[in-house]
């Protein structure tokens, strides 16, 4: 099923990743600017708008070290000011277009979106203001003050979650000094350090045209989409492409680890364990992605919660998942259990993901797998800012087209013993971390 065919189906692309495969249809070839900018388009007139989105090779892991959270604050700042507009002006100005415009980050990218009707008169303006944000904010020092109150504000809220202590703990104990070890939303020491100067400094380095991508879905042709993109892109200096990510094997190498456990006051303890495990364009993502379905993934029918939940009622939440990143994001089991029940939860959890790498999945457990990913997958997308954010993935991890026609079949092409294969070689109990976040510090 091909792009056009999926839209014109109103069906859904799936933000996962992206298999290997031959280039896509002429009408879909990205093309790249002057400037370096790589552009995405999908021509689309179902409805009278236009969706635009660029991303950009800034997340969490570009921070220095001694500045974590300056990735996230450069990028939510962007429309708090520019040239002789305040943020007010921004929002008002927006708003009398009927635009949405949205922000955000991960440890990979920082991204800034809008959504505006198609209608000239509406769009023109809009898209203007858009490149004069990504292009020229003035980053008040006011703007700055107040978002470091409210950052600061929501760490020390976040010490209260147990399940925000877990995640923030499992990333660093996981990827000790290697970039992805910080968190998003930054650390108290960073955001305090942070000058204006900081993000004048950040967004002249990595908000450039070597490190941009730019997806466009909607309602405007392919001339007019090559015009827009020289409009919101085209005119950023070109600058230089963001350089490669350390190796995460060379900075997370394979050991045993110990568990990390953190007392906290909460009735229900809290547990993450994982390791490393795959990237964007991994060549075992499939058998794992369906084997995982199989393990954690699938919510009810899953073995894990099968096992934990159905069996023993150790746990209302028990999940497994693989985040694939740039470099090879983290294999997570994540469970809830009472803090009387941790010890016996995480033991069911580890011998369930110990004979799920030795014997893979039934083939009824395959089937049943294999038909929901299926059968689920063209509901995945159901708008044009789903499918910006689809290419904007595609986009900037630099993957195939391809990924629309080849998903059903490579999902109904991975046998067990490719499951096994892939698990048997990739997850190492031994080797995982576990992080424990409960009432008594069990």
């Amino acid at each position: 099923m091909s792009i056009k065919s999926l839209l014109a189906a109103g069906g859904a692309l799936l933000l996962l990743a992206v298999a290997p495969g031959a280039g896509a249809p002429p009408k879909n070839e990205p093309w790249t600017l002057a400037n370096g900018a790589r552009i995405y388009f999908v021509e689309n007139h179902d409805l009278p708008m236009l969706v635009v989105q660029a991303a950009f090779d800034a997340g969490s892991a570009r921070d220095p070290d001694n500045r974590n959270g300056l990735s996230t604050m450069t990028n939510s700042l962007l429309n708090d000011g520019s040239g002789n507009l305040d943020a007010d002006a921004i929002a008002a100005r927006l708003e009398g277009l009927g635009a949405e415009y949205g922000a955000g980050s991960d440890r990979d990218m920082a991204s800034v979106s809008l959504r505006v009707l198609s209608d000239r008169a509406r769009r023109d303006p809009a898209l203007e203001l858009f490149a004069q944000l990504i292009r020229t904010p003035s980053y008040p020092a006011s703007a700055l003050e107040r978002d470091r109150g409210r950052a600061l504000l929501g760490l020390k809220q976040a010490k209260q979650s147990p399940g925000d202590v877990v995640n923030k703990a499992f990333f660093a104990q996981l990827y000790e000094k290697h970039p992805y070890a910080r968190p998003t939303e930054g650390s108290e020491q960073g955001i305090q350090a942070l000058t204006r100067a900081d993000l004048v400094a950040f967004h002249q380095r990595y908000y450039v045209g070597r490190n941009a991508v730019l997806a466009l879905i909607g309602d405007v042709s392919r001339s007019e989409a090559r015009r827009i993109a020289e409009q919101v892109v085209g005119t950023l200096p070109a600058g230089e492409a963001a350089p490669p990510l350390p190796k995460v094997e060379d900075l997370v190498p394979h050991k045993a680890r110990a568990e990390r456990v953190i007392a906290h006051p909460s009735t229900q303890t809290h547990i993450m364990m994982g390791e490393a495990g795959m990237s964007r364009n991994d060549p075992d993502y499939f058998p794992l992605f369906v084997g995982n379905y199989v393990l954690g993934g699938g919510g009810f029918v899953s073995r894990l919660t099968e096992e934990i939940r159905t069996k023993r009622g150790l746990s209302y939440s028990v999940y497994s998942y693989f985040y694939p990143l740039r470099e090879p994001g983290p294999f997570i089991i994540g469970l809830q259990t009472a803090n009387s029940q941790t010890k016996q939860a995480l033991t069911v959890a580890r011998r369930v993901l110990t004979d799920f790498t030795e014997h893979g999945p039934t083939e009824a457990e395959l089937i049943a797998a294999k038909k929901n990913l299926t059968g689920g997958f063209p509901l995945r997308i159901d708008s044009s800012r789903k499918i910006a954010e689809y290419l904007t993935v595609i986009g900037f991890y630099q993957l195939p087209l391809t990924y629309l026609d080849d998903f059903i079949p490579r999902v109904e092409a991975v046998t067990a013993e490719q499951i096994r294969d892939a698990f048997r070689r990739r997850i190492h109990l031994p080797h995982m971390v576990t992080v424990i976040v409960g009432g008594s510090g069990h």
